[in-house]
């Protein structure tokens, strides 16, 4: 794949203009409280990037990623909360060295599937590989079976909410409705300060545009074009000899894994992991993400993911009523009138009017080549 394959100069201006607005122009006008705030926004567009692929690109409509998200993100809370459960922590505890809500719920050790988490290394590989093993369960029990459309969104929205009763209803292994919280320190650096947050938020941004890049290889590539193909006509994609349920299941488990980096990055970022981030509500909520900023644009699903959360806590400090109500009104009004999405939007209606304004007399760059006159 050549250069210029991989990316236009038109996207090299839009990443170009992201990273601006990431690194320099929210830093630069934000304190570090609302800083810290769109470092939680920046975890979600992990999902939503993810989502631009699975539904964009493969037309898989999955209303179940906040499954992925939360099992990434327990899996970096489980790290972080036995580094803060030594035994000098918790010596007021009936058992020292366990999670404090282990001891609540009478455990009196800690259970073997949680003891590799005291490593790192390990914790950061479940961090990718659970959510991975999961979507590869899953994708692999529907799609062999040809298993799509609006009957596959409704089976994974309902593994969201297996999996958040299943969180619940374990809260000697879990922390139950709570979660996971009081967590302090990524071997021994205090992740709760101001300038930890700060340095999160960078990190946050550097891991997104790596996110980013992975999904235009992908988008570019054959595999791009052929999930454009299967998307439109699978059944002919499928007579032309390509095994379609392989490819629906690599790029489900591929949004996956962007949805269990993001989790992993939000529980740093905030501090806790909790059930309410893996049920049906919060999986909708990201796809409206996507579906606001653009599903067939992956910076449009990360304007779409800072977007409607900087609108969400817009609305609920100002209506705390009514928030929903123009979150919902907010969906209602770009899907029926700009289906596209906000990338949608720019491209087909104010990208035009920018090009015929400031075009060089005597050209025409609004038509494509083949209808422009031939050069003398």
């Amino acid at each position: 794949m050549t250069r210029s394959s991989f990316m236009s100069r038109k996207e090299l201006i839009g990443f170009l203009i992201l990273a601006a607005v990431i690194f320099l122009l929210l830093p630069a006008m934000l304190d570090s409280f609302r800083l810290n705030l769109f470092g939680k926004y920046l975890t979600y567009a992990f999902v939503a990037v993810g989502l631009a692929l699975c539904w964009g690109a493969g037309g898989i409509l999955s209303l179940g990623q906040g499954v992925f998200f939360g099992l990434g993100g327990y899996c970096m809370a489980m790290f972080l909360k036995l580094e803060a459960s030594t035994p000098e922590n918790t010596a007021i505890q009936s058992t020292p060295g366990i999670p404090d809500f282990m001891d609540w719920n009478q455990l009196t050790e800690l259970p073997v599937w949680w003891q590799p988490f005291y490593s790192l290394p390990l914790a950061l590989l479940a961090v990718v590989a659970v959510p991975v093993l999961f979507a590869f369960i899953i994708g692999f029990a529907m799609f062999t079976r040809r298993v799509g459309g609006v009957y596959f969104a409704i089976i994974t929205q309902a593994f969201a909410a297996i999996l958040t009763i299943l969180i619940i209803g374990q809260q000697g292994y879990t922390g139950g409705v709570n979660g996971i919280t009081d967590l302090r320190t990524l071997l021994g650096w205090d992740i709760r300060t101001d300038e930890a947050k700060t340095t999160l938020y960078f990190v946050n941004g550097v891991l997104l545009f790596a996110v980013l890049l992975i999904a235009q290889y992908v988008r570019k590539s054959k595999l791009g074009r052929l999930l454009i193909a299967m998307r439109d006509q699978e059944d002919r994609v499928r007579f032309s000899g390509y095994n379609v349920a392989n490819f629906k299941i690599f790029i489900f488990c591929l949004g996956a894994a962007f949805a269990g980096i993001g989790g992993a990055m939000f529980t740093l970022q905030v501090g806790f992991m909790s059930p309410t981030l893996v049920g049906i509500v919060p999986s909708i909520e990201m796809v409206i993400f996507c579906a606001v900023g653009g599903r067939l644009s992956i910076l449009g699903a990360v304007y779409g993911a800072l977007l409607i959360n900087w609108a969400k806590t817009s609305f609920s400090e100002a209506f705390p009523e009514l928030w929903l109500l123009g979150l919902g009104g907010l969906f209602i009004a770009v899907v029926m009138f700009f289906p596209n999405g906000l990338a949608g939007l720019w491209s087909e209606k104010i990208e035009p009017r920018l090009m015929k304004r400031f075009q060089r007399p005597g050209t025409d760059t609004l038509k494509p080549v083949a209808e422009r006159a031939p050069a003398e």
